[in-house]
């Protein structure tokens, strides 16, 4: 109900010729929330007439689990202060009047259908309870890259069976609880199917074993999620690490563009902002992504 008020007021702005948008946005997630604000508050100032207010209550690696039991302590000793140990989530909520707070599962928990439930639904309470004015909207998460090394482990056999069992747990969540959804996995998804040059991997296991401190590995081509870089183990040993789970750069602008034409209800093709190491060409195809994510994911979400 809340996207079809969004979407008539926009209409009826246009109609008088004012366009003036403004959102404030609390996300309640971990880092794969964290990643959309780099570009997020850059894109929404290039648009004219968008103003956006976005802070966090993210923890990293966070499930919908934790956050309920980080409650349910603060709620027994106000003084805790879970987040970046400045508030706790009630203070959050309350501190502004939110129009839109968003949730998601961690993506280690993501596949599990068995790990949403009660936790989201507490959540969910809570929020409606401490910010009953705020549209509870939910994060669609991203299945890893192509070449990590859970799958077949811990994880699922592949990407794609991840994906599948994620988006499986999201649309259900959001239809028993008739939540919107911003389907940043299902842009990453769609992304890695239409984009020119496929995904190709640039170093085995070997490759990072016997490379040489300070350099790096190339990344992989066709990317949108990972990074290599140098840390000291346990031992005080460095090492070269490998992230096959948060975003790159182009992940990041993908996300950042799904959630601007999501939450505005405004047209992709409007964000004049471009990260320095995009290309036009590349910024362009990650913003008709990103649109066309928006606009296809809407058939087989929830009625608003």
């Amino acid at each position: 109900m809340l996207r079809r008020w969004m979407l008539g007021a926009a209409l009826l702005c246009c109609a008088v010729g004012v366009r003036a948008q403004e959102l404030k946005v609390l996300t309640i997630g971990n880092s794969f929330a964290d990643s959309v604000f780099e570009f997020l508050p850059k894109i929404v100032k290039s648009v004219p007439d968008c103003q956006l207010v976005l802070e966090r209550a993210n923890i990293g690696g966070c499930t919908l689990e934790r956050h309920w039991r980080e409650v349910l302590k603060s709620e027994k000793d106000p003084e805790y202060k879970p987040y970046y140990g400045k508030f706790n989530l009630r203070e959050k909520l309350t501190s502004k009047k939110w129009d839109i707070v968003t949730l998601q599962q961690a993506s280690h928990q993501s596949f599990r259908p068995e790990s949403y439930q009660p936790w989201f639904k507490n959540l969910y309470e809570y929020v409606r309870k401490y910010a009953p004015q705020a549209e509870i909207v939910i994060q669609m998460t991203w299945s890893y890259r192509p070449d990590h090394p859970g799958f077949g482990k811990w994880c699922c056999k592949d990407y794609k069976e991840m994906y599948e069992k994620l988006f499986a747990n999201y649309v259900k969540t959001a239809k028993e609880f008739n939540c919107r959804i911003i389907p940043s996995g299902f842009a990453v998804q769609m992304a890695r199917t239409e984009q020119p040059v496929k995904f190709q991997q640039s170093y085995t296991a070997e490759d990072i074993r016997k490379a040489v401190r300070p350099n790096r590995l190339p990344e992989p081509q066709g990317a949108f999620i990972g990074n290599n870089y140098w840390r000291k183990d346990k031992k005080g040993n460095w090492k070269l690490n490998v992230d096959y789970i948060h975003l790159n750069e182009r992940g990041r602008y993908l996300q950042s563009c799904v959630w601007f034409a999501e939450l505005f209800g405004r047209k992709t093709s409007e964000i004049k902002f471009v990260p320095k190491g995009l290309s036009a060409e590349e910024a362009q195809f990650l913003r008709n992504i990103a649109q066309k994510a928006v606009d296809e994911f809407q058939q087989v979400n929830t009625e608003k």
